[in-house]
């Protein structure tokens, strides 16, 4: 098990170190597999930065395959993207989104929440556990734990069905099916900064995940969004068009007039992130405009899909032909959070 203070350390370097360590992390996984290994490519910037870094950094392996899921969830723009890269194979899952709703549930609050609350509704071997989480029982070192989520606990009396299963059906699945059928291990551009899960992760099994039971790199964890930002700007990489351009939001002058990086703010012109253009997750964070708000007005007929059509099915809210009914699904949201819990108009 790994400190938290040495995750912390790697987060403080500079990004020359950082993308270093990133080679040299690739060049490990690559070895270990005798050069059997892929790119998770998702179109987005995180994925587009580790692929670059694969195939032109340092030794740069040219021949990394990316394979890219399309679930049909992204961007359409991400999907044209995608494309315009050499030896990349694009996979799909078995299911559609829609399917995995009715079947298993809608996916919002966080990957954590949603989990705690499919577990507690369906039992089985972790229904006590989450019931904990959601009663705030749990205990750390004869203190609440952190995971503990009462605040949730009124979604379990929700007439629609919450669940963190879509990402594990349409991206995971397919990739695990792929990879095993190849004899392929895969790199991502997670980083430990997205959330306490991957931070979980990391601390365990560190950035090359040999031990796993489905071996997985994570080169970058240790990176930063600020990172990610930084290393296009200043090598000019191409990225998908939602994201815009990268762009200086601050930057600190010397008294010559010239500008010097430390402490220099990055940011997109467009998107901050793209992924699934449905999900809910982290959607009650956002300040100010919101990504529904801006799906409504970047791509509207994928915006109505989303949020109109619905039904009850035997008492249960789901999609129809229609749309998926998420509006619905968000106004439930906002009775009992607040009106302004999930903006989306």
């Amino acid at each position: 098990m790994r400190d938290i203070r040495e995750l912390k350390y790697m987060q403080s370097l500079p990004l020359e170190r950082k993308i270093e360590m990133t080679a040299e992390r690739i060049d490990a996984w690559y070895q270990h597999y005798d050069g059997n290994v892929a790119v998770s490519f998702s179109g987005g910037k995180d994925s587009r930065v580790l692929l670059d870094i694969a195939r032109n950094h340092w030794r740069g392996y040219k021949d990394i395959k990316a394979v890219y899921v399309d679930t049909g969830l992204e961007y359409s723009e991400i999907r044209k993207f995608v494309k315009t890269f050499d030896n990349v194979e694009i996979i799909r899952p078995k299911m559609r989104f829609d399917e995995v709703i009715k079947k298993y549930g809608y996916p919002i609050i966080s990957k954590e929440v949603s989990k705690t609350l499919y577990y507690a509704r369906v039992g089985g071997k972790f229904g006590d556990k989450c019931m904990q989480k959601l009663n705030g029982e749990l205990m750390y070192k004869g203190k609440p734990s952190p995971y503990n989520a009462a605040k949730w606990k009124p979604l379990l009396d929700t007439d629609f069905k919450i669940s963190d299963r879509c990402c594990s059906v349409m991206k995971k699945q397919p990739a695990h099916e792929y990879s095993k059928k190849n004899g392929m291990y895969f790199m991502t551009a997670e980083m430990a900064s997205e959330s306490r899960l991957r931070q979980s992760q990391w601390l365990q099994h560190g950035c090359n995940g040999f031990d796993l039971e489905i071996p997985k790199s994570t080169p970058m964890a240790f990176w930063t969004e600020q990172d990610v930002l930084e290393y296009i700007y200043e090598n000019n990489l191409s990225i998908a068009e939602p994201y815009g351009e990268v762009v200086l939001n601050e930057c600190q002058f010397d008294i010559f007039g010239n500008e010097h990086y430390k402490g220099c703010k990055y940011a997109t012109t467009g998107c901050d992130r793209t992924g699934c253009m449905f999900c809910a997750f982290g959607a009650h964070l956002e300040k100010g405009k919101t990504r529904f708000q801006r799906l409504k007005e970047t791509h509207p007929k994928q915006y109505n899909y989303c949020l109109n059509g619905g039904e009850f099915v035997n008492g249960i809210w789901q999609p129809n032909k229609q749309g998926l009914g998420m509006r619905y699904v968000f106004d439930e949201l906002n009775s009992l959070y607040g009106d302004d819990f999930i903006r989306y108009e």
